[in-house]
């Protein structure tokens, strides 16, 4: 386990970057250069079907956004946070408030809310802190 990634354990994050097929991106909007949108296309380049997810309900690489997770009319298998830390835990409180739940929560790098995360945890939700699928993608 890297040094800076405080949940998530590499097989956990191995099985999800694997199975994991809907990843709904909290944070991605049309802006080319915001980290969100890279990742997102990272994502997709793999096989894996985004969901923007922006107040703006942006389309992003040809996939209809929404405003909330809520709002999303399927499951998604990974709720992916890019919000301010102090943003976190109001995503995945939203994220716990989904039925059927997510398989996890992926707060990227830069992200760190250890009561949000510890939620999620004890919810039954894998949960991912402080890393970049995109990063774990290439050391997993």
């Amino acid at each position: 386990m890297s040094e800076t990634r405080l949940y998530g354990t590499d097989a956990e994050i191995r099985a999800l970057l694997s199975d994991a097929q809907v990843w709904a991106v909290v944070g991605l909007s049309a802006n080319e250069r915001r980290p969100a949108y890279g990742v997102a296309a990272f994502l997709a380049q793999h096989g894996k079907q985004i969901v923007p997810v922006h107040p703006l309900a942006h389309t992003v690489h040809g996939a209809q956004g929404y405003p909330s997770l809520a709002a999303i009319p399927f499951p998604v298998d990974v709720v992916d946070v890019f919000v301010r830390s102090e943003l976190a835990g109001a995503v995945v409180d939203e994220a716990l408030a989904l039925d059927p739940l997510p398989r996890a929560v992926w707060l990227q790098l830069g992200v760190v809310d250890e009561a949000a995360a510890a939620r999620a945890r004890a919810a039954g939700l894998v949960t991912v802190m402080d890393t970049c699928p995109a990063i774990q993608w290439r050391t997993l």
